[in-house]
């Protein structure tokens, strides 16, 4: 089997790195371009009501002599990718439209043009396999990427090498942010053939305290990863940023300051660090219990229409469970787990333990009693989350209530 998944490898690189300077200004010459390119297209849409594709857009940079923004990137598969970049926003757009005469019920609004990026900021530079090559340096016997004259030395050293199922190097792409950049090697790994059904699943139920409750249906012990700490890192955020918001406000008429693009940023690497071990977790779970097949429940608009108070609908809001999600996905993927996804309506207010169906007919919140339990109609008392994730399970698998199905979870820390 030769078929390939695409992983990425993340490299930071900060102010202090003595090509920080030298790689922002590639990212802001990527923004001029792509300012360039999008005023040109737009011109010609508005006025004229014809599309500009990127076979003509390129000849038509390329030649012009009075905006030098295409001869100004490190290279010219570096200007061509970002021009491909803004063909993919175009396209998308026109394709949103047109859905959208047609469905107006599932957007928000009417699609929008590509916009023009702001003035002062920057765009992502992306570099392919054409221009900077994986080649192992003598002098120290390892692997690096190695980049055009233009970047005056930079290399990378991935460490994606060391996978016994790597198989080959694909792009760069430098993300810029205001206090750094992300390097994102993206490289191709052995596609592992995805396990046969074998009758042993896990139900996940997505929540803020309870990050993840999972349930299976083989009579192992049940267990809830505990979301307090992300729940407690958001709250910190949210409270310390909105006071800082407020003295910049008011000291420079200002609504953001480095101070508070600090605190985001080490916010977000707290969560994804801790997001990682969860889903790492429970991959690793279901490959130590032989379970080949994740349950989980996710419903469209889940923040649009939260329905919940405004104080929990800040933590719920501010957490990224579709990135817990998609963690789990492609951790799964890599040993052949399947993941399926399915939505969670009447999980909630509907009794595993009583082997109700979790349809409308069924469904009674009430039974949600004191601290997050529910009570069965014969009485029994069984966690709330954790029936949610027995039902979850059951909208794809027809499983029942026996006496091997936990009732109670441990809970689980990541350390």
């Amino acid at each position: 089997m030769n078929e390939t998944i695409q992983r990425v490898e993340k490299h930071i690189i900060k102010p202090s790195d003595s090509y920080f300077t030298l790689l922002m200004d590639f990212c802001r010459k990527s923004k001029n371009l792509y300012n360039h390119a999008n005023f040109i297209i737009r011109d010609e849409f508005i006025k004229k009501d014809r599309w500009i594709s990127y076979g003509e857009l390129d000849k038509i940079l390329k030649a012009d002599t009075e905006y030098t923004d295409y001869m100004n990137m490190p290279c010219a598969q570096s200007a061509q990718q970002t021009l491909r970049v803004l063909e993919k926003n175009w396209k998308s757009f026109f394709k949103s439209v047109k859905d959208w005469a047609k469905h107006k019920e599932k957007y928000l609004g009417k699609p929008k043009m590509p916009r023009y990026l702001p003035k002062n900021g920057l765009y992502p530079l992306i570099m392919t396999n054409q221009n900077c090559k994986l080649r192992t340096d003598p002098s120290v016997g390892t692997d690096l990427i190695i980049f055009p004259k233009t970047f005056k030395g930079f290399t990378l050293a991935p460490q994606f090498i060391k996978r016994d199922d790597f198989r080959s190097f694909q792009q760069v792409r430098f993300i810029p942010h205001k206090n750094r950049i992300v390097a994102e090697i993206v490289y191709n790994i052995k596609k592992t053939v995805p396990k046969a059904d074998n009758s042993r699943y896990i139900g996940i139920d997505i929540g803020i305290n309870n990050l993840a409750t999972v349930c299976n249906n083989v009579g192992l012990p049940a267990f809830v990863i505990n979301g307090k700490p992300i729940k407690s890192v958001n709250q910190f955020y949210n409270k310390t940023v909105s006071h800082y918001r407020e003295i910049a406000k008011r000291m420079n008429n200002r609504d953001y300051s480095k101070r508070m693009d600090n605190l985001t940023e080490k916010r977000n690497f707290r969560i994804d660090d801790y997001l990682h071990k969860a889903s790492r977790y429970v991959v690793d779970y279901c490959v130590e219990n032989d379970i080949n097949t994740i349950v989980i429940g996710k419903n469209d608009e889940w923040k649009q229409n939260s329905g919940l108070s405004k104080r929990i609908n800040q933590s719920f809001v501010g957490l990224p469970f579709a990135k817990l999600i998609e963690m789990i996905q492609y951790k799964a993927e890599e040993r052949g787990i399947a993941v399926i996804l399915t939505e969670e309506s009447y999980t909630s207010g509907t009794s595993f333990t009583d082997n109700e169906e979790p349809v409308k007919e069924n469904y009674n919140k009430a039974r949600r009693i004191h601290r997050g339990l529910f009570k069965s109609n014969n009485g029994t008392i069984i966690n709330a989350d954790l029936n949610g994730a027995y039902q979850i399970l059951k909208k794809v698998f027809p499983i029942k209530w026996d006496s091997g199905c936990a009732l109670h979870p441990t809970v689980v820390n990541m350390a």
